[in-house]
Order: structure tokens, then sequence, then C-alpha cells
């Protein structure tokens, strides 16, 4: 087992490996742009370089090659599928949980995919039940430490995507901001060098408060104890790892135990980052869609994959002889195997879901592996809440209240397509109270002065003129959808895999 420096960070330099592990989470992102300098990666000089539709500009996140987009009459209807969950998200994950799984397989549409992780991982409630929690620590300093850390880290995030690639930018300072605001909010933590790529990613779909409280989420109940001095909890998912690759395959396995490679050398950067530094983008999205919705048996099944599709075969290993060699394969998996049409574009065919690993598999193991570390090293030094499978058991663990998960409207739009909607059949009574119009309530209001009590009574009970109401969310979006305008233009509410705050 490596030895391990104290405090966040990654393994100790004792070897030439564990230095590799561990300089690969702090340096820059992707290869450079020809002879791009760091000062022009972080600042104006590409910043006339057209960007991706995810919004990278270069590096090996960027996509170079053409993909074939969803139907928009299909990427719409997928929309109004999820507003309606996201209208309903209690009953549905109570309910429909099976529903909801599939689609997150599908992939969430880009439009609607941060108000969907923030949802699925707890964070919506987290943040209605703490409401002026971040704002709080965002206003506080800091500890000095963590804050040289973090500010040192800034620049290394995704330096190739439009919203980082300025030293200073608006992006920078949200990814300090979230960063910052966790090391106060987990002092006993601090701050991880692995934290900053996965805030990076929620905030190119979301809001800072929002990428705080899926932060907080991931750290606690997705990951809990990965990003803890001492990175115990990673080296026992490594074990956990390497003792379910015998079962998925055994040539992979031998060949690891042969040569002796320890898995936090290959896996660190996979798991801690949950492999955002590792895959394409359109493979990290969905990826990422799926883990939100199942849990770390997604980061799991995508390791094994990778593991299998590289070194399976008697043929592969030809080619990797010696510890180094192999190493080397790890560090650069063939594109091919990356790619999102081989890892998860068909639900019926895709690799990762198709591989039989299950939540009772890795918690079985963990309690093998746990005892093995118990008796070779002894008691934990960090001790983490239980790890929550997926946003069904968040949310059976801690059972949100209906008004935690009603949507607020990020962007009000004076617009006449918001002044007409139609009522979801979902929604309770309260909600079809509350939707009730103007024009409802003054035709009311005329049948109780006809009647002779009423007649009595007229001085107090006056018609009066209730002002226009601010259409809700609900009633925005499935104006939207409904439109007829919209279903004939040549735009989605996604704008074309552009990601937004609604």
């Amino acid at each position: 087992m490596l030895k391990l420096q104290q405090g966040n960070g990654l393994p100790s330099a004792d070897s030439k490996s564990s230095k590799a592990t561990a300089e690969s989470l702090t340096e820059p992102e992707g290869p450079s742009l020809g002879s791009t300098s760091d000062s022009e990666v972080n600042g104006s000089a590409i910043s006339e370089r057209q960007a991706d539709k995810y919004g990278f500009i270069g590096g090996a996140q960027c996509q170079n090659q053409a993909t074939e987009d969803i139907p928009l009459e299909v990427l719409r209807q997928r929309e109004a599928k999820w507003l309606e969950m996201l209208n309903s998200w209690d009953r549905w994950m109570a309910k429909k949980h099976k529903k909801v799984k599939f689609r997150c397989q599908k992939g969430i549409p880009p439009s609607l995919r941060g108000r969907a992780w923030l949802y699925l991982c707890g964070g919506k409630v987290k943040k209605e039940q703490n409401q002026g929690r971040f704002q709080d620590l965002d206003q506080q300093f800091g500890d000095p430490h963590w804050v040289d850390v973090i500010e040192k880290d800034l620049h290394r995030q995704f330096p190739f995507h439009e919203m980082f690639m300025a030293r200073g930018g608006h992006g920078q300072q949200d990814l300090f901001r979230v960063l910052k605001a966790y090391t106060l909010h987990r002092p006993e933590e601090g701050y991880c060098q692995a934290q900053a790529p996965i805030a990076a990613v929620l905030l190119m779909h979301m809001p800072a408060e929002d990428a705080f409280w899926g932060l907080v989420q991931i750290c606690e109940k997705y990951l809990p104890g990965y990003y803890s001095a001492g990175l115990e909890a990673i080296q026992l998912d490594g074990e956990i790892l390497f003792a379910l690759l015998r079962r998925v395959s055994p040539v992979a396995h031998r060949h690891l135990k042969k040569h002796k490679i320890d898995p936090i050398l290959y896996m660190t950067e996979w798991f801690m980052c949950a492999f955002s530094r590792t895959l394409p983008w359109a493979s990290v999205l969905r990826v990422w869609d799926m883990f939100f919705c199942e849990g770390v048996k997604i980061i799991f099944r995508v390791g094994l994959v990778l593991l299998k599709c590289m070194l399976g075969s008697h043929e592969k290993l030809k080619a990797c002889q010696g510890q180094y060699e192999t190493m080397e394969l790890l560090r650069a998996v063939e594109p091919r195997y990356m790619q999102e049409s081989f890892l998860v574009q068909q639900v019926q065919t895709s690799q990762v879901l198709e591989l039989p690993v299950s939540e009772r598999d890795i918690e079985k193991e963990h309690s093998v592996q746990l005892r093995r570390w118990k008796e070779n090293h002894g008691k934990l030094d960090c001790t983490s809440p239980p790890r929550m499978h997926g946003a069904r058991a968040i949310l059976v663990a801690e059972p949100p209240k209906r008004q935690d998960l009603r949507q607020n409207p990020t962007i009000i739009v004076d617009s006449p397509l918001a002044t007409k909607s139609e009522t979801p059949t979902t929604e309770d009574e309260e909600d079809v109270q509350k939707k009730k119009t103007t024009e409802d309530k003054q035709k009311k209001q005329k049948k109780k002065t006809k009647s002779g009590e009423e007649a009595s009574k007229k001085d107090f009970l006056a018609p009066v003129e209730v002002p226009e109401q601010i259409p809700s969310q609900e009633q925005m979006d499935g104006s939207l959808l409904k439109n007829s305008t919209l279903h004939s233009s040549t735009q989605s509410l996604s704008s074309a895999e552009h990601d937004t705050y609604l």
C-alpha cells in the first residue's frame, strides 16, 4: 500500500509512479495549442478561436469532429418529459424511479441538465433548507492557507474552456468562491485539488450557489471521504475495483497483479474527478447524468470497462510486457474506448450499463476490504458518513418537503408566450389553487355580489382590481414547449446543446 502524505493531497512522491499520479491532477488540462503559452491560454490570445458546442476552444476535451446531434423534435419531447418530472419530483422518484433512471441513461437534455443534476443529488433540497448559508460563507475571508492553494489551482481547471480561460474572469472567480466556501463549510476537511474540476463542471451548468451545494452532495453523499486527509476512501475503492476486475476480466486482473501495479496509480484521477479529466466531453456529460442518478457504481463500471478493453486479452497484453508499458497504456487510453458511442450511446448495447456490477456487489466487497484494511493498517484515521448509492437513496434518507422541491424561475420573461398554459395533470390541490387566473377570481366575486346576503355587505365586498400576476415557472415551461411557433422554429430550448441556468 502506498504511503500517503499528511493533509489533503495526493500520494507522496516516494516513487516515480506515485509522483506521476500526484502531478496528473495538477498539470494543465490537455495538450497545448501549438506554441501557445500559459499566458495566452488564460488570456485573450485564443479568444478569437471558435468554441465547440460545449464551450471548449482547444485542448483534449475540444470536440473537433462533427457529431450526430439529437433531432430537435426528439430533444423537445425529452425536455417536456423532464419538465413534467421536475414539477412533481418527489412523486416521480417514489413511484416511477425506473423511468427516471432510464431517462438519465438516455441523456438529460442540455437545457435542463444543471437543474436536473441539482434535483438528483439533493442539492436543491439542501439549498432550500439552508437559505443564506452560501452567502454567509461567501462573505468570509477563509483560511489563508486554503485560499492560497485554491488560487494557485484556478488556472489549471479546463484552461481551454471559454468560461475559465481568462485569468480573473467570472468563471475563475466563481470557482474560487465555491471552493473557498466549501473549506469554510467543512474546515476539518479543507480543500483537495481533485475538488476543483468537480466544481468547475458544476459551474458550467449552474450558478455558484447551486454548484456549491452540488459539490457538498458529491463530497458527502456520493464520494464520502475521497477528499479527506490520507485518501483512505479512494484507496479502499481502488482495492474494491481491483477485486471486481477479477470477475469482469481475469486476464487484466492477473496482469496487473503480476506487475504489482497498485490501483491507486491508475484510478485516482478517474474516480476523484469522476472522469471529467479523462473522457471526451460528450462521454463525461452522459456518465455524470447516470452518476447523479445511480451513484458511484457508474464510476466503477466505467473504470472496469476501460481496464477490460485495454488489458482484457492476451493479444492486447503483447504491447505492454512490463510495469512501465502498462502504466503508459492506462494513462493514454485508446480514444475509441472512451467515445460516447462506445460507452453509453445506446442504452440496450451500452458497455457501462451491461456490466453486471451492482450496489450490493460494491458494498459486499467494501466490507471485505475494510476488514483487511483494519487487519493490516488498523482503524481508519478518517471516518466518513455512509455512501449513498444514487438519487433515490438520498431522497429516502432525507425526505424533502414539497416546498423544498418547488421550482423558482431564475429568469422571468415578460412575453405573450407566458400568458397561457395547460395545467399539469399531476399537480396537487395547493398548486392548482395558486394557478387560478384573475378572471376566475373576478367571476367568483361577481356571483357573490348577486346574492342577498352579500348585497347587504357590498361596501365590504366591492370588487377589487387584482394586479397582473407573474407567471409561475411551470406556466412558462409549459407554454414554451406547447406553443406552435416554437415547435416550428429551428432552435431548441437547449440553444443547440448550450447549457443554461434555467
